[in-house]
Formats: structure tokens, C-alpha cells, sequence
């Protein structure tokens, strides 16, 4: 039996209906606060990448650089809560900034809704190719050969890197002097280029030029060696302790945003985690993979955000 005209009137405008819901799908705008080329850009990129096939729809990384992230955050404080505009970030612009800028913009416990976490991290500390230190030990005495003072490059102003440097330079009696950059991108340009002889930033900022041999990380902070960097030693094992707590990365939406909407996105980035090449290549960036839902995440940010209050209190830093 052949079909008839009716059938094939029918199959083509299924396929016309289908056709168009396809192309009026409104893409997922994920946005990153640094340039491109940075450790969270890279994130953002592999995550796109498979979430566009998990959820059916386009999901397109824009970078939206500034002020640490802070134009982004801005950005998503006024986006339509409908989840078509996401904020992919790491613990800077969501904990820190809050604590250390006294008009920051947004307020992210009424202005964000928790989306999901992905993973933590921890930073680390590098000195450029051009340095002759190969370890955090030979970089303090190489310094104090200098005279003792010395300028560390860090992604943004008044981050977690800059508290580190300022901690370092206490402990070890270093005259350190943060040099903030507009992210890691342009930081890890310079280091290359070694106009710069030391930074702060994320081990993902630092991993692939670490392993090519560009630059050498030479302390993390954490309570353990990193999988990816096993020869690389924890400041607690410098002498330094209490730098411990883990920085994380998580997904943000706009305040309002629906809570079918969120879990709907939270369940398709708990499948991409689970895909043993996005593990893998997270892995080798330095991140400890681990989905975190929506509420799981709100807390990971409160207790976080709660720890860095404490430190920048007793640090005497003053909100500017």
C-alpha cells in the first residue's frame, strides 16, 4: 500500500512544525566575566560544547571581561529570567568581590539563583621560564637576591590571588607587590613573555604551559597535592597554613529565574559531567569534577563566602 497524498501532507508539516521549533529555539547565553582564552573560558567551552546536544538548544559562550567578572554579574542581575542567559563562574566574582568592593553592582543572594556546581579547584603559584627558581623555596631566596621585592601577577583586583600574595609576602618577608590584570589570559601572556616573573591564578590558568615547561607552578593551595600536579607541594607543606578551603565553579541564573527551569539545566550538566571525556578533560585542567545541585551549590557559596569574611576582616582590608 502506497501512501496517499493525505499521509505526505501530513509527514511535511511535521517536519515544517519541527523545522520551526528548531529554529525558534532561543540559544542559551553562557556568559564568562574573563577574556577568551583564560582556565574559566576554556571551562566554559568544553560544557557548551556538549550541553547544545544534552538540552536541544544552542549554547553559546559570551565573554563579557571586566573588573573580575564583575560587568557579567551586572549583566545577569538584569537578563530575563527565563534561562536563556547563564553566568558561568568561579568563586571571585560570586564571594570575594561582594566582601572587597563597596558598590559592586549586584547582590548575589537576591540578584542570582544557584544553578549547579561542577567542580572545585584550587590556586596556585608560578614563576615564569625566564625565573631560575624551579621551586617555591629557590623563588623566596631568589627574590631576596633581588632585594627582596618583587611584583606577582594576579587575574583581578582584590581577588583571592591578591590576599595570597599579600599572606606570602607576610610569611616569607618578601616586599610582594600584586600586579592586577584584566584575567588569566593577559597575565599568562606576559608571564610567557617574562615581563612578569611570578603569578597567582587558578591551576587550570596555569596547567598546559606548566606541562609544555613555559612556566613552572610552584606551591597550590588546598589540603592535598593536586592528581595533575603530584609533584607540586601545598603551601601547608611550605609552612603556610589556612589556606585550605577549595574555590569552586558553578553555574548562576537571574533571580526569578523558574526552579523546573534551573533543575531542567542542573540535570543535563550532571549527564555532560558524567561523560568520561568532559571528566577527563576537566581532570587534566587541574579541576576536582563533582555536580553540585542547586541548593547543594547555594551552600557550597555560603560557607565559602563565610570563611573569606572571616580572612579579609582579620586582614584588615578595607572594601573600596
Amino acid at each position: 500500500m502506497f501512501p496517499s497524498r493525505r499521509h505526505f501532507a501530513v509527514l511535511a508539516l511535521a517536519l515544517s512544525c519541527g523545522l520551526a521549533a528548531a529554529q525558534n529555539a532561543k540559544p542559551i547565553k553562557l556568559m564568562v566575566g574573563f577574556p577568551p582564552g583564560g582556565g574559566t573560558d576554556a571551562v566554559a567551552r568544553i560544557l557548551a560544547e556538549k550541553l547544545k546536544d544534552e538540552l536541544g538548544t544552542p549554547v553559546v559562550v559570551e565573554n563579557k571581561p571586566g573588573a573580575g567578572g564583575q560587568l557579567a554579574a551586572q549583566a545577569l542581575k538584569v537578563a530575563p529570567a527565563d534561562g536563556t542567559v547563564l553566568f558561568l563562574s568561579h568563586d571571585h566574582t560570586i564571594s570575594i568581590l561582594p566582601l572587597v568592593v563597596k558598590n559592586p553592582g549586584y547582590d548575589p543572594a537576591h540578584d542570582f539563583a544557584p544553578v549547579a556546581g561542577f567542580a572545585t579547584f584550587v590556586n596556585a603559584y608560578a614563576v615564569s621560564g625566564g625565573t631560575p627558581a624551579k621551586s617555591f623555596t629557590e623563588y623566596v631566596a631568589w627574590v631576596k637576591a633581588q632585594g627582596g621585592k618583587g611584583a606577582v601577577g594576579i587575574p583581578a583586583p582584590a581577588s583571592t590571588p591578591e590576599f595570597l600574595v599579600k599572606v606570602v609576602g607576610d610569611k616569607f618577608k618578601l616586599d610582594l607587590i600584586s600586579a592586577p590584570y584584566r584575567g588569566s589570559a593577559p597575565m599568562m601572556a606576559d608571564m610567557l613573555g617574562n615581563q612578569i616573573a611570578a603569578g597567582v591564578g587558578s591551576v587550570p590558568d596555569f596547567i598546559e604551559n606548566h606541562k609544555a615547561g613555559k612556566v613552572r607552578v610552584v606551591a597550590v593551595l588546598g589540603s592535598k597535592r593536586q592528581a595533575a600536579l603530584p609533584d607540586v607541594p601545598t603551601f601547608a607543606e611550605l609552612g603556610l597554613s589556612g589556606l585550605e578551603d577549595m574555590p569552586y565553579y558553578g553555574i548562576f541564573a537571574p533571580s526569578g529565574t523558574p526552579q523546573a527551569t534551573i533543575n531542567h539545566f542542573g540535570v543535563a550538566l550532571s549527564k555532560v559531567l558524567a561523560m568520561p571525556d568532559v571528566h577527563e578533560q576537566l581532570t587534566k585542567m587541574g579541576l576536582t569534577v563533582g555536580y553540585m545541585n542547586s541548593h547543594q551549590l547555594e551552600q557550597r557559596e555560603r560557607a565559602y563566602t563565610q570563611v573569606w569574611t572571616k580572612m579579609i576582616k582579620n586582614s584588615g582590608f578595607q572594601p573600596q
